[in-house]
């Protein structure tokens, strides 16, 4: 509900901190004090329209804003919308959600160039949020409607809700996701067969290539080795040979010694100078140790030399090879496994693509079956609705009578639109949606005589105001808004229709915080907390004041001047209004 609205230089309000609180919320004043330009001022609050022109004269910039309290169904509709524009944490689950934001304070700051600020909480948002958020917080009845109930949209989910129909409703929503998803998938693969074609065969040419290769991880980075070896053969020949020589000596006949040679006579040596002088020990240890490994390493290179050879053709072969992998690599990826990865995709997508014709298949005997589904559960739905529909329009009818509309008819309309490739409904094919196959509309005729038509052409003036405080009464349990506002609300009524409207929104506060702008004093009567506003003017300068009416004395004051007699009688008359409505108040709590 709206529990404080604070405004700043707009239009005649120079500054404005109104209170309000739960019940019936009055505000009064004569004509051109200003009270319907508080109701301005929320609508600009829910994401009106700003006009620079509101701007207070000699003023820079209007400021307006308001804290709203979130009771639990407001607090579940807003808080998603607060989560996707980043206005609270998105990981917190959404109950935990509605527990700590407990209140939303929304301002606007609109400039005399024409520019606006919205914030949210402190935080700018775009109107559109501000838009969706409002929507959930106040339903204003005024002289530019900002009501839900002129918007057949809103019909549906208000004829559900009366209905208690929402299960029905979020079965048929999955069933229509998941038809999307399969139709989504269809038109994927129908879209462009022969796109689909060249793709198989540029994939088909892919994986013949990688196939046809037969790589192997690492075998790369061996025949760089093994290119490098053959390109320098005859380089590694020869210095082998000459490590050799000088290892093993001249082995073609000449007289010389070997460096293996020399080192195992140096051992011997040095044996025997271990056997006289034992302290050498260690180091003939250390000689026998080191001939072992020179003789290990001279013949490593000897088995070596065997195997260097100088081989052109196979030096061609590498090149050949490396030349094909790393075409490869550069067209699949940078790496052999790589290529390989790519290949393994690609084999999954031409079975796909090869095999769309089973899977389309597939897909439209899914799509058929969820029709048939869709459609079942649609026409279930659209019976509960027409149960429902009937104790609405009935109910309609009676408070319309309670309010000198006896004459007025009022009818839910419920139709379908035939669709060759909608829902199946028995031998039918309908259009459908995530609400069902129902297209719901308020109709009206409020004369004799009069056909029946869409409630937002029939609605006007005083039995405007009249046809949606009945709809609001019967629909008070259904429709979530926290917050009523009803400006002019008595327009074209007199003061006996005046206490009926009195009574009956006093009775919309047991599920609503409701504001009403008045010129009557018997709707005024009823009244939890009134306000009286007054025009004045100092030093040249108008503008607009707001009192609260914490007292009888002053209640009873304004309720006999908007009676027009100040005096002993029509003060008499104000407390006889005032009493009236405590008693009926009484009796309706006692009643329960």
């Amino acid at each position: 509900m709206l529990e404080e609205l604070r405004i700043r230089n707009f239009a005649i309000i120079d500054q404005l901190d109104l209170t309000f609180a739960d019940g019936l919320n009055v505000i009064t004043g004569e004509t051109g004090a200003g009270k319907s330009i508080i109701i301005d001022a929320v609508e600009l609050l829910l994401g009106g329209k700003a006009d620079p022109s509101f701007v207070r004269a000699g003023a820079d910039k209007a400021v307006i804003e308001g804290t709203f309290a979130l009771h639990d169904t407001a607090a579940a509709a807003i808080v998603p919308i607060l989560r996707a524009a980043e206005l609270v944490d998105g990981e917190t689950e959404a109950g935990a959600d509605a527990d700590v934001i407990n209140t939303v304070t929304i301002s606007r700051e609109l400039r005399s160039n024409g520019r606006s600020v919205t914030r949210v909480n402190g935080v700018a948002i775009n109107l559109d949020v501000l838009e969706r958020i409002g929507e959930h917080l106040v339903d204003v009845h005024g002289q530019s409607a900002h009501l839900s109930l002129l918007k057949p949209a809103s019909h549906i989910e208000l004829l559900d809700r009366f209905a208690n129909a929402y299960d029905q409703r979020e079965a048929i929503a999955e069933m229509v996701d998941t038809l999307h998803g399969v139709r989504r998938d269809i038109h994927k693969l129908l879209e462009d067969e022969a796109a689909l074609k060249r793709r198989a065969d540029r994939l088909r040419g892919d994986v013949d290539d990688i196939d046809e290769a037969a790589l192997n991880v690492g075998e790369d980075e061996e025949l760089k080795a093994e290119r490098n070896r053959l390109a320098n053969s005859e380089q590694l020949a020869r210095l082998t040979g000459e490590a050799v020589a000088l290892f093993y000596g001249d082995e073609r006949g000449q007289d010389s010694v070997g460096a293996v040679d020399q080192i195992m006579n140096a051992v011997g040596l040095i044996g025997k100078l271990a056997g006289i002088d034992s302290a050498l020990k260690d180091d003939h240890t250390l000689a026998l140790e080191v001939s072992a490994q020179v003789d290990e390493l001279a013949k490593s290179l000897r088995r070596y030399a065997d195997t260097v050879e100088y081989n052109p053709t196979r030096l061609d072969a590498v090149e050949e090879r490396l030349e094909t992998i790393t075409a490869l690599k550069r067209r699949y990826g940078g790496t052999i496994p790589a290529v390989l990865d790519y290949a393994d995709k690609a084999r999954a997508e031409l079975e796909a693509i090869e095999n769309s014709e089973e899977r389309l298949a597939e897909l439209r005997a899914d799509e058929e079956q969820l029709l048939r589904e869709i459609g079942s559960a649609a026409a279930r739905l659209s019976q509960a609705r027409r149960e429902a529909a009937a104790a609405l329009g009935d109910g309609v009818v009676q408070e319309l009578a309670d309010l000198r509309m006896g004459k007025a008819q009022f009818q839910v309309g419920i139709s379908q639109q035939p669709d060759p490739n909608g829902a199946y409904v028995g031998k039918e094919r309908v259009k459908f949606d995530a609400t069902g196959i129902d297209q719901v509309e308020f109709m009206m005729s409020a004369n004799p005589g009069e056909p029946l038509r869409p409630l937002a052409k029939v609605a006007s003036g005083g039995e405007s105001a009249r046809i949606m405080l009945a709809l609001k009464r019967v629909l008070s349990a259904a429709d979530h808004t926290p917050t009523l506002i009803f400006d002019e609300i008595d327009q074209g009524i007199g003061g006996r229709v005046g206490t009926v409207v009195g009574e009956k929104l006093w009775g919309l506060t047991r599920d609503h915080q409701v504001m009403v702008v008045t010129h009557l004093a018997q709707l005024a009567g009823y009244a939890d907390r009134h306000y009286r506003v007054m025009k004045l003017v100092e030093e040249g300068r108008t503008r607009t004041q707001i009192i609260p009416l914490t007292q009888d004395f002053q209640r009873i004051e304004e309720l006999a001047a908007m009676l027009g007699t100040m005096n002993e009688s029509g003060y008499q008359s104000a407390k006889e209004l005032i009493d009236a409505a405590l008693a009926f108040k009484r009796a309706a709590i006692n009643h329960g």
